[in-house]
């Protein structure tokens, strides 16, 4: 599965890779150079962070099913023990 982002958040990334070449790098880079270093960190990187994510998604989810019974009860027939 290719990820995929909004064209709107690849210009704002390509705006910020360009800042940061002129930020901290000897030369800057061309907004094409920048969409292709973007476009490189998508396909190499970006599996590695979305993997991780989906890894830390699934095991807060599998946490708080395991809570469930816990937090999740009630206690049946306990209307004559209320009284």
């Amino acid at each position: 599965m290719a990820l995929k982002i909004s064209k709107e958040a690849e210009a704002l990334l390509v705006k910020s890779i360009r800042r940061y070449f002129d930020a901290n790098m000897d030369e800057p880079i061309g907004g094409l150079q920048a969409a292709q270093l973007l476009d490189f960190f998508m396909q190499e990187i970006g599996p590695s962070v979305y993997n991780q994510a989906i890894a830390d998604a699934q095991a807060y989810m599998q946490d708080k099913a395991l809570d469930m019974p816990g937090t999740c009860f009630e206690p049946e027939m306990n209307f004559w023990n209320k009284k």
